[in-house]
Formats: C-alpha cells, structure tokens, sequence
C-alpha cells in the first residue's frame, strides 16, 4: 500500500497569489512556515523552521483568495507533488509542492490583519473577479461587500504550543 499525505499548521509567508488556468480552473498559490522547537541535551531551547510551497485548486483557491492572508495561522491537508523546470540559466530544478486537498483557516496576524473572518478582502480596485460557475468563467466587477453578521470560527492557536510535548503527558 501507497500512501502521499501531509498535515501542516504554520503561518502564510505572504497573501495567497490567485491565477486563473486556461480551462477556467482558479489556482491559489503562497509560502507557509512550519516551527519545530526542541530543547538540545546542554538545556537550551532550539528552534527551526521549515518553509513550504502551498498550491490550492478550484473552489478551495477562491475561498484562500479572499479569506487567507500573509502571517495567518491554518492548517492544511494534501499531498506531496514535485515538479521540475529549466531556469533562465537553463538549469534543470525540481521543486515539491504541497498540493491542498483541505484546509482550516486559523488566527489572523496581530496587529492588522484585513478583516474579520466575515468579510471577504476586496479586490483591488479597477480590476475583475473571475467566478467559476458550472465550469463557465465568468467576469464580474469588484463590488464593495456587504456587511455579514459576526460568526465565531474556531481557531488554531500556535503560540500556545511553543512548550516541548513530553512522553509522560501522552495518554
């Protein structure tokens, strides 16, 4: 049996990049940082972070454009897929990508943000929405959102789990 899985919660490295594939199909984009601290054997805490390319399709990318932005705790759920390419320098390179098939958003950033959860970010002024609706695209112009009541979402909270996770404490 084969198995391609990867579960990760760490923070949006810049806002969601949303492109559109020439069938129509939306494609969201962004970097995400994942932390691991430990504490070495002299008693000093260590930590380390690791980077990642998220990839997004469809229905889940559009809903990344609006909602996610840079520094934003989520989670998300996929699979491994690499790719390669030839650069300018016309050197062949690899990169692996984590392609999402789920995803949960968690805490915006402090000190900003763009917004509450129900409130969508706008698009940038003078330019188009592409909607995807039964597979036909279809253009739309930027319209101011409407206010939405507040909606309690459960959040992931990361700077809670900074303490290393000790055996005796697994059930």
């Amino acid at each position: 049996m084969n198995i391609n899985k990867v579960m990760l919660v760490g923070r949006l490295t810049r806002d969601p990049e949303i492109r559109t594939t020439n069938s129509g199909s939306t494609v969201a984009s962004f970097g995400l940082a994942t932390n691991r601290y430990w504490t070495d054997k002299n008693g000093q805490k260590q930590d380390e972070t690791e980077f990642h390319n998220i990839v997004i399709f469809g229905k889940l990318a559009e809903l990344a454009g609006q909602y996610l932005v840079k520094g934003q705790e989520a989670y998300f759920e996929g699979r491994l897929q690499t790719r390669a390419y030839t650069g300018k320098d016309n050197i062949e390179r690899k990169v692996t990508d984590i392609v999402v098939s789920e995803m949960q958003f968690g805490a915006k950033p402090q000190g900003g943000g763009q917004g509450s959860y129900g409130a969508p970010r706008p698009a940038a002024s003078g330019q188009a929405n592409q909607v995807s609706q039964n597979n036909a695209s279809v253009a739309t112009a930027p319209v101011a959102p409407a206010p939405v009541a507040q909606e309690e979402i459960p959040t992931i909270n990361l700077d809670d789990e900074q303490e290393e996770v000790k055996i005796e404490d697994v059930p």
